[in-house]
C-alpha cells in the first residue's frame, strides 16, 4: 500500500477513481455483457455465462466471505488526499467484491469465447488494481478476491459445460445435384418464424429458385409442389419448419437446403449453419453432408420425422399452454409461465418401454447422440451415429420431481435415482392412456403405442 502510495501520476489517478466507480455494483460488466450478448453466437454465450458468473461470486464474496471473515479498511492516510477515493465503503475490506466480479465475469466471458476474453481481462485486473490505487483494499483483499471470482467462473462449468461451436458431422461428403441460382430447387418460406422477413433474401439468392409461402401445413404444401424437374428442397424458417420440410425432402430421396429464421434454430446451428449465404454457395458446389433423421409412428400410423427431438407427457401440454398465453405475454414469458405451471399439475405416466412398465413424469428422445448426458440436454455431439438419446424422469421413487430438480440445480443428475438416460436405435412406449406425442416443438397425434426408430443416413443437407 505504500508502495502503491509513493506513485505519482495525476493522470492515472484519475483513471483509476474513474475506473473504481464505474465497476460499482457491476455495471461495467453488466454493460460489457449488453454489448456482447447484441452479436449472436459464441459473443451472446459469452455474455449470459458472465452475467451468471457475476451473480455467484457477488454472493459468495460480499454476502458470505465478507461477513465470515470482517477486515478493516486501509487508513486513508496511507495515500495522497487527491487519490483518495470519496465516500469509501464501510464494509469488510476481505475480500474485494470488486476485484470477485472482475475475475468472475473474465473467466466466463474467456471460457466461451477467448477472443472477447483478450479484451475483458486486460480491463478485470485494472479495475482490481483501481482497489487498492484508490486505497480501499489491501493487496490480500484483491489476491483473494480475484482467486474466488475466478474460480466462481470456473465452476459455471459444472452446470453449464461449454458447448462446441456445431456438432461433429462423422458421416461422408456426399454429391447432390448443383443448382445454378436455385435452378430446380422448391424453397418455402414461412413467414410465421422469427421476426424478419427472409423471402426478399431467398429471392435475391436462388433467383430461379420456385419460392413458395406457407399457409400452415408444410408436409402438404411442399408435396404439391414437387414435380419431375425438382432437384432440392429448401426451407428458411425455425425447427418447426424445418423438420416438416425434411420430412418431405426424406420420403422424395431430395437434398435440403436449410436457412435459419425462426425464433429456435437449433438443427441449424448443429450443423454449423448460420446464414443463408453460405448454403447459397453450398448449392452452387453441390456440397452436403449426408445425416440421420428420428422417426415416430403413433398406433400404426404414418411415420412423422423429426430432426431434433420428440417427447411424451409433459411437453406437449406445455406447448398448447405456451401457444394460448403467447398472445398476451410474448413467447418466453409465456414459455416459464406454461413450465412451471405444467410441472405443477403433472400426472405420473404408466407406461412400458420395450416390454418393461415404469411410471414415469416425461420421456425425452433425441435424434443422435445430445450432449451433456447428467444435464439438460443441450447440442448434439454428432449427427448421423444412428442413435436415439432416451432420457425420462421417473415417478416410482419417493419426492422424484423434487429430487430431479435438486439434483438438476447441484449438476448431480447422473447420479439421481430420479433420472434415466440410454442410447437405442429403436424404443417402443405403450401408454395406458392417450397421450400426445410433440416432434420439434410441435404437437403431434394422439395414441397409446408409439413407436421410435434412428433413421441413419436419412437426409442429405446443403453446405453442412
Amino acid at each position: 500500500m505504500r508502495a502503491s502510495g509513493r506513485l505519482r501520476d495525476d493522470r492515472l489517478d484519475r483513471a483509476m477513481l474513474e475506473l473504481s466507480g464505474a465497476a460499482n455494483h457491476s455495471l461495467l460488466w453488466l454493460a460489457t455483457a449488453g454489448v456482447l450478448a447484441l452479436r449472436k453466437g459464441q459473443s451472446r454465450r459469452a455474455a449470459v455465462r458472465g452475467v451468471a458468473a457475476l451473480a455467484g461470486a457477488s454472493f459468495t464474496a460480499s454476502l458470505v466471505a465478507k461477513r465470515l471473515l470482517p477486515r478493516r479498511r486501509p487508513a486513508a492516510d496511507l495515500l495522497p488526499p487527491g487519490r483518495r477515493l470519496e465516500g469509501r465503503p464501510t464494509s469488510s475490506s476481505f475480500p474485494s467484491g470488486h476485484a470477485a466480479s472482475a475475475a468472475a465475469f473474465a473467466t466466463a466471458v474467456t471460457i466461451e469465447s477467448p477472443a472477447a476474453g483478450a479484451i475483458v481481462i486486460p480491463l478485470a485486473a485494472a479495475v482490481a488494481y483501481s482497489r487498492i490505487h484508490v486505497g480501499v483494499h489491501w493487496p490480500s483483499d484483491v489476491a483473494f478476491g480475484a482467486a474466488t471470482g475466478a474460480a466462481v467462473g470456473l465452476a459455471t462449468l459444472h452446470w453449464w459445460p461449454k458447448l462446441p461451436i456445431r456438432a461433429d458431422l462423422p458421416a461422408p461428403r456426399v454429391e447432390v445435384p448443383r443448382l445454378e441460382a436455385g435452378d430446380g430447387l422448391v424453397f418455402l418460406v414461412n413467414p410465421r418464424s422469427g421476426s424478419h422477413p427472409v423471402a426478399e433474401l431467398v429471392t435475391a439468392l436462388w433467383p430461379k429458385a420456385r419460392i413458395v409461402t406457407s399457409d400452415g401445413d408444410i408436409v402438404r404444401q411442399l408435396e404439391s409442389e414437387i414435380s419431375g424437374d425438382t432437384l432440392a428442397i429448401g426451407v428458411a424458417g425455425g425447427d418447426g419448419s424445418v423438420a416438416a420440410a425434411a420430412t418431405v425432402a426424406a420420403r422424395h430421396d431430395l437434398p435440403l437446403a436449410v436457412v435459419p429464421a425462426g425464433t429456435l434454430n437449433h438443427f441449424a446451428r448443429d450443423l454449423g449453419i448460420f446464414e443463408a449465404r453460405t448454403v447459397a454457395m453450398a448449392t452452387e458446389s453441390g456440397r452436403a453432408r449426408r445425416i440421420g433423421l428420428g422417426s415416430v409412428t403413433v398406433d400404426g400410423g404414418a411415420e412423422r420425422w423429426f430432426v431434433n427431438t420428440a417427447s411424451l407427457g409433459g411437453y406437449p401440454p406445455m406447448v398448447r399452454l405456451r401457444e394460448k398465453l403467447e398472445p398476451s405475454w410474448g413467447r418466453w414469458l409465456a414459455g416459464a409461465i406454461a413450465t412451471v405451471r405444467t410441472l405443477r399439475r403433472a400426472r405420473p405416466l404408466d407406461v412400458s418401454l420395450d416390454g418393461e412398465k415404469r411410471r414415469i413424469w416425461m420421456i425425452y428422445i433425441g435424434n443422435d447422440d445430445y450432449r451433456p448426458k447428467g444435464m439438460a440436454p443441450v447440442v448434439r455431439a454428432s449427427l448421423g451415429t444412428g442413435v436415439l438419446d432416451v432420457r425420462y424422469v421417473r415417478a416410482d421413487v419417493r419426492f422424484s420431481r423434487a429430487r430431479f430438480f435438486l439434483s438438476l440445480l447441484t449438476g448431480t443428475l447422473d447420479r439421481s435415482r430420479s433420472y434415466q438416460q440410454c442410447d437405442v436405435t429403436d424404443l417402443v412406449v405403450h401408454s395406458e392412456r392417450p397421450l400426445t406425442v410433440a416432434t420439434d416443438g410441435e404437437i403431434g397425434p394422439v395414441g397409446k403405442r408409439f413407436e421410435f426408430r434412428a433413421r441413419p443416413a436419412a437426409l442429405d443437407v446443403y453446405g453442412a
